[in-house]
């Protein structure tokens, strides 16, 4: 009876056009919790999620958002089979003498109570730490090359993936399944030669809906040469003649995940960097960074594809100097304009 529910559920999911790896991990989930509390759906009780949302958050220190979100899978699988149209209470009454209920209530799981659920720790590179990085990464490859042992093309490789998820502000997927096909001229700047835009095809997806697309303008002088001098010298070497990926594996048709997780946190803790720089802090960086250069907030939002400007405010950790800068200048202006004697209308 459980392994009908699972499947009907999964089907349910299906037909709401949600991601095949979105319900696969909320099965395993709801198996899980059936692990947990030694029953079945039909005699899941209120308790026994109290019992193990304390077993995660206490025992295996899971995120708060990770938390919600296990809770939230049980919730839904909970309201699809107590759902009348799907009959699964009558069934289990007839078999079982009991039918299964809702046990995720308000007053026992994670509220969502606000828009940003990070890690306090996560936070942007300063300058200094971000030029640091990208040194010890370029200073790899020439180790390892000198040294005259293989992994140089592959360490290369990842020091201009890190590059170029900076340059434009991509998540670690999106900048993963970059093709080589999916950068072309901007006609309004012309300097930035065949790599003018870069076309993210594989952008973070609303629920039920397909990855979101978008144009990402090249900002920084320095990007079109590190991406040309890598597909027309480099790559060449690595890719087989048939392979569209920009960052193509040597084992693989592209790199994967957790070999760029790797490389990074090997790095950042090579340098003694904060634990809290992450591979995504590349991005968070970049919206910083355009900031305190005084671009437009909306140019900035639209050119890392967030919906809403508030989310875009979130990603900002400005430096104190760039406050101090603003500060000062805000002030200076205001004593100018004080200090500034005004004519007298005749």
């Amino acid at each position: 009876m459980f392994a009908a529910m699972l499947e009907g559920w999964t089907s349910q999911q299906l037909a709401r056009n949600l991601a095949v790896g979105t319900v696969e991990g909320r099965v395993r989930v709801v198996r899980a919790f059936a692990e947990h509390a030694q029953a079945f759906p039909w005699g899941w009780t209120s308790q026994m999620v109290d019992e193990w949302g304390t077993d995660l958050r206490a025992v295996r220190n899971l995120r708060r958002s990770t938390l919600r979100n296990y809770q939230e899978a049980v919730r839904l699988f909970c309201s699809y089979v107590t759902d009348p149209a799907y009959s699964w209470s009558d069934r289990c009454q007839q078999q079982f003498g009991t039918h299964p209920v809702q046990v995720c209530h308000e007053w026992n799981t994670a509220v969502h109570a606000q828009q940003a659920e990070s890690d306090p720790g996560k936070r942007a590179f300063t300058l200094d730490e971000l030029q640091a990085f990208f040194d010890h990464a370029d200073e790899q490859v020439s180790r390892i090359r000198a040294a005259g042992r293989k992994g140089w093309l592959p360490a290369f490789r990842d020091a201009v993936l890190f590059k170029v998820a900076y340059a434009y502000g991509l998540r670690r997927r999106e900048v993963r399944m970059l093709d080589v096909a999916d950068f072309g001229r901007n006609p309004h700047g012309a300097e930035f030669g065949a790599y003018g835009v870069c076309y993210v095809r594989f952008g973070k997806a609303s629920k039920g809906s397909p990855p979101k697309r978008r144009s990402v303008l090249t900002v920084w002088d320095w990007t079109p040469g590190i991406l040309d001098e890598w597909v027309t010298e480099f790559r060449p070497l690595l890719a087989p003649p048939t392979s569209p990926a920009l960052w193509p594996s040597e084992r693989a048709p592209r790199v994967g995940l957790q070999q760029i997780n790797a490389r990074f946190a090997a790095y950042r803790d090579a340098l003694g960097l904060d634990p809290g720089l992450d591979v995504h802090s590349l991005r968070r960086s970049y919206i910083t960074h355009l900031i305190e250069d005084g671009y437009d907030a909306l140019f900035v939002q639209q050119q890392v594809g967030h919906e809403h400007a508030s989310t875009t405010a979130i990603y900002t950790c400005v430096s104190s100097d760039f406050r101090t800068r603003t500060l000062r200048r805000a002030l200076d202006q205001t004593l100018t304009a004080a200090l500034t004697p005004t004519k007298k209308a005749r």
